[in-house]
Parts: C-alpha cells; structure tokens; sequence
C-alpha cells in the first residue's frame, strides 16, 4: 500500500476475510532451496590480510578519480584496502559502501594516528574498546576486517539504511553523521569495483581455522545461489505464472498456504486501499493493494500482520537480502524506515505483489527488484 490515511490503516483488519477466494491448485515441488542468515564468526585476519595482498598486486593499477575527495593521493589507496579487505571476507558492495561512508566521516579517509581519546586510525577505533593494539588499528587491513566482524553482528544489517548499520557498529555519538557520506562512499565502490574484479577478486573466503572455505555464503555479492534470482525465467507475461515454478516443498506449512493463497490472486486488478477480501468480485474496494495482499496471504495462513507498508516493515524480523527464504517480506520505494511497496518472495527467485493502479497482482523476478529493496522481514 502507498499511501494511507488515518481512515484506511485497519480496514483489513476490521472485516471478513473471505476465504471462498480462488485458490490455484498449485502443489508443492523441491526446486526451491532455502539459505540460511550469515553468522557472526571470526576470521582468520593474517589469511585476510594474504587476499587482501593478492588482490591489491594483482589489480588494475588504473586510477580513480571521484569528484568530492580532497585529498585523493591518500584517500583512494585506503578505499581500496577498505574495499579489498571486503571482497576477501565476501562482504557484498552494500556492506563495503557502509564501511567506506564510516571511513570517510570517522578520518576522511586518512589513517589518523589521533583522535577523541584513544581513538585511532580509519574508522577511529579504541584500544580500550577492544579494537586492537594501537599498531593493529593502525594497519588498515586489521582496522577493516574487524569493522566488516562487526558488521556482520549486527543482525538484518543488509536491511538498514547505510547511516543505521554505519552506527550500529561504531555506536558513534553522532548517529546520523554518516548519511552524508552515502553518495561519495557508493560512487568510490564503484569506481574501485571493476579495479578489483580484475584480480580475481571472488576468491573463497578465509575461514576461521585459515582453510579455504569453499561453501556458498549469503554474504556474497551473489546472494542466495542455489534459489536463483528469477532470471532464467525470462519475461513473465502480467498475471501469470511460470509452469516450471512450484511452491517450495521445504518451506514451512504457514509459508506455503500463504504463498498460495497470494497466487490465487494472480491477474486480479490493483486497488489502493483495496482490502483484499474479494479480489476476485465485483467491489473494487475488495480487490488488492500491495500491503492488503500481504496481510490477506498470511491471515489464510493464521499469521497476523499489520495492514501498510509502514508497518509492516516492522513486522516479523530483519532478515539479508542476500538470504532471502520463501515468505519473507520485500520492501521497496520510499525509504527503509517509510517503505511505500511490498512483496513477497515465493522462491526460485521469483516475488508476487500488487504493483500499482492500472495493473494487475503479478510475478516479478529477485533480479529486478534486488538493487531497490530497502528491507526484508520474515514473519514465520
């Protein structure tokens, strides 16, 4: 739902869900494997600190140029370690635009030998916090891999907003100071990126006994692998679903009755404000907006949620857009605290939702979406 108004936020929750709707005898199948959330494990910081090597010798040596720095010469050799030391953890761009947008307001992307207190070095982290040593916060490889540990224990952190995650970890007494440096930290990732990319960048990531760790991780730039991103599926026509999808069998009962009941109302028409009660008749106001088709879903299900956008962005628990399972919650538009659009993630890589006025509640691919989602809830 994007929009509301005092009048509609209940009007789901108020009336009759009419359960009589169609719903598509679709069955269960096992093509749709679940990933797990990203733990909060150590690494093993001398084998970062090796891929870290690797990938800065064997680099493009090009040069980059981002208008905003003012002291490029230091800044940009810093980016790159911050850069290099998240590529080698497997820290997706996201994760890597948080850390350079905290090294940018904590140093301006300088490796400080002072600070407020004890504080030292790119992200201005403490001895006495439990950083490191001094030397240690002041090799930019340590002060980067444990900045990204800490990243990484900050649970649904794929799901804030840049300034939200940046503070998390630094616990900063100027929380929102780093909001500022969102589109300087998102324009050197990209630029450094591809100067990665050429050193082979994707190379496993240290595992805390110092061995290759071989294994899938939803923290990789890929994400959630073995479910796919909806690409193969190729255009899906509005209103319909592709033959080789099946609900996934591995998902939880509740999930799956809601996954069915969203696809019951697959080609029904768009309303806003819509209570999604009677899709299917003649009353628009019974047919679906984004959030009431949520709410409709899971109420099949036995699974409360609220009625908007806004707060159902609340609903359940943060979950990684990098480990999405079938069921979970995709917000987009407006921001990650104000979402204005909601769907739901059916797997394979695939997402229903009620789009907007004029169109019809449809299929929609993760690939799509994936760069627009703002936050992720599960809710069973």
């Amino acid at each position: 739902m994007k929009k509301t108004t005092g009048a509609l936020v209940g009007l789901c929750a108020t009336g009759p869900l009419l359960l009589a709707l169609p719903i598509l005898g679709i069955g269960a199948g096992t093509a749709s494997a679940s990933c797990s959330t990203d733990g909060a494990q150590g690494v093993d910081a001398s084998a970062v600190a090796k891929q870290v090597k690797a990938i800065l010798d064997g680099g493009d040596k090009g040069s980059v140029s981002v208008p905003g720095l003012d002291a490029p010469a230091d800044q940009v050799p810093n980016a790159k370690t911050i850069q290099a030391t998240g590529v080698a953890m497997n820290i997706p761009a996201r994760g890597q635009v948080v850390a350079l947008a905290t090294a940018l307001q904590e140093s301006g992307l300088r490796n400080l030998t002072y600070g407020d207190r004890d504080s030292l070095g790119l992200f201005q982290q403490r001895p006495s916090m439990g950083w490191g040593t001094a030397s240690q916060i002041l090799d930019p490889v340590h002060a980067s891999t444990k900045f990204y540990e800490g990243l990484k224990k900050v649970s649904g952190w794929q799901s804030l907003s840049v300034t939200q995650a940046a503070q998390a970890v630094q616990k900063s007494g100027f929380p929102e100071a780093y909001a500022k440096w969102e589109p300087l930290a998102t324009a050197l990732q990209k630029a450094i990126e591809p100067l990665l990319q050429k050193a082979g960048g994707a190379s496993p990531s240290p595992s805390p006994s110092g061995s290759a760790d071989t294994s899938p991780s939803p923290d990789s730039a890929g994400g959630c692998s073995a479910d796919g991103d909806g690409t193969d599926f190729g255009t899906i026509p509005a209103g319909a679903l592709p033959k080789e999808y099946k609900i996934p069998a591995s998902a939880p009962p509740k999930v799956q009755t809601a996954i069915r009941w969203a696809l019951g109302q697959l080609g029904t028409s768009y309303q806003w404000g819509g209570t999604c009660t009677d899709s299917h008749g003649k009353n628009p106001m019974g047919r679906c907006d984004c959030s009431s088709l949520m709410q409709g879903a899971y109420k099949a299900a036995g699974v409360t949620l609220t009625r908007t956008t806004y707060t159902q962005v609340k609903d359940g628990k943060a979950v990684s857009v990098d480990a999405l399972k079938p069921g979970d919650l995709l917000f987009t538009e407006g921001t990650a605290a104000v979402p204005e659009h909601v769907g739901m993630a059916i797997g394979q890589g695939l997402i229903v939702h009620a789009p907007h006025t004029g169109d019809v509640v449809r299929i929609t691919t993760v690939a799509s979406w994936k760069s627009r989602i703002l936050a992720a809830r599960r809710v069973v």
